[in-house]
């Protein structure tokens, strides 16, 4: 009891430098932790994205850019796939569902995803789970529109609401001339929360797709044309092209059969992919920056517990009198190297404690803001199996730096025990 004590007091007299160190411990495993929960909530992002769909079908492209582009709306594609091919894989006996999907247009920034009513019945996300309406119904008449639940709360919009369409994606459909203002939309349905693109999504119909581009051609709007919102009923509003397909066949087995066979289509170039397969191919991708990151966090740990090696050892020359105290109550060598190791263990446990509260708190108050610009679901209070190894990681090289200092005391101890100069 009276070595515990004189240790306390050692710390005491010593707190504003431990203090420091338990700073320097603290926010590099807050890093460390922050990095593994962002890259997992980008993971399970990605991933709860889509549910349920064996194949996405587009032009010929990279799986990962037809997947990126057809699911998540990132980056853009130069070519559509033909009506008739759409037709010809619905009408394949081993399909049972097809959603095909138009991209192009924008509102204010948010996508906006042309597409028959099949896809509020055949979508899922997450665990399989079907879209929902927190209010209103599906698009039935020709300017209908259905918006996804951030689109909503960002932009105010209410069922009734009327808006208008943009040509192109992001934020160069802001310009006037790319308006498609004389067709507006009215809000009939507003989806439910889903975390995921969908959220961030407006929904029309593939004949509305074609409505607002009747006075258009080759990407720009014809001079001296306009054919207004009351007129384009008179036109052939059946799709041309599409940008993709998602696919839900009747045996899951048949995927890979499938695959090859809508892949090797005799009669257009066409990319069948897997949702699965493409995804393991964008970590792939992406692996190797995820690696760096982690290893700079890594980095910065290790500076920071080779900074408690290096305090504690600093601070022996200055404690070899209270060591040779401790000696003088009857502690023995080991006990003092005990205490040491005690002390750094300590350190890095307190250390490692505040670094997983600091990002619990950090999640807890920045989630919604992370949801709500990037989509990237961040779960509070909810770590994963890996940061419970990052910390126990963290406790076991903490424990190896205290060694250190633990030796070097040991060994004054047993000088100063045989040659005392005090």
């Amino acid at each position: 009891m009276t070595m515990l004590s004189l240790a306390w007091q050692s710390a005491r007299s010593r707190r504003y430098a431990l203090l420091l160190t338990l700073g320097s411990i603290i926010l590099s495993v807050a890093l460390l932790l922050a990095v593994e929960r962002l890259r997992h909530g980008a993971r399970d992002g990605f991933t709860a994205a889509l549910s349920g769909t064996d194949l996405i079908i587009g032009p010929r492209s990279h799986p990962v850019q037809l997947l990126l582009y057809s699911v998540f709306h990132i980056g853009e594609t130069d070519a559509g796939m033909t009506w008739g091919s759409v037709e010809r894989i619905g009408a394949h006996p081993a399909v049972a569902w097809t959603i095909p999907l138009t991209l192009g247009d924008s509102h204010r920034g948010f996508p906006v995803v042309a597409t028959t009513t099949a896809y509020f019945d055949h979508y899922r996300h997450g665990r399989a789970q079907a879209l929902t309406f927190s209010s209103g119904t599906r698009f039935n008449g020709l300017f209908d529109v259905v918006i996804g639940a951030e689109v909503a709360r960002r932009l105010g919009y209410r069922l009734g609401d009327e808006l208008t369409l943009s040509h192109g994606a992001g934020h160069a459909g802001h310009a006037a001339d790319s308006s498609h203002e004389d067709k507006p939309f009215t809000v009939v349905g507003i989806l439910a929360a889903t975390g995921t693109p969908v959220d961030r999504t407006l929904h029309i119909g593939l004949q509305a797709m074609e409505a607002i581009h009747l006075d258009w051609h080759g990407g720009a709007h014809v001079p001296g044309v306009s054919i207004g919102r009351a007129e384009v009923r008179k036109f052939d509003l059946h799709p041309k092209q599409v940008t993709a397909v998602l696919v839900g066949l009747k045996q899951r087995a048949a995927v890979l059969r499938m695959q090859r066979i809508f892949g090797a289509d005799d009669q257009e170039p066409l990319s069948a992919v897997i949702p699965g397969v493409a995804l393991q191919q964008l970590w792939d991708i992406t692996g190797a920056a995820e690696r760096v990151l982690r290893a700079v966090s890594f980095l910065v740990l290790v500076v920071a517990l080779a900074g408690l090696a290096a305090a504690v050892l600093a601070g022996l020359g200055e404690r070899r009198r209270e060591l040779a105290i401790l000696r003088a109550v009857g502690a023995r060598p080991w006990q003092i190297f005990l205490l040491l190791v005690c002390e750094g263990l300590g350190l890095t446990i307190a250390g490692a404690a505040g670094g997983f509260a600091l990002v619990e708190v950090a999640s807890f108050a920045l989630a919604p803001l992370a949801l709500a610009k990037w989509g990237l679901a961040i779960d509070a209070f909810a770590p994963g199996l890996g940061e419970v190894w990052l910390l126990a990681a963290v406790v076991g090289a903490g424990l190896i730096a205290s060694v250190v200092p633990g030796v070097r005391a040991y060994r004054l101890s047993l000088i100063d025990g045989l040659a005392p100069k005090v």
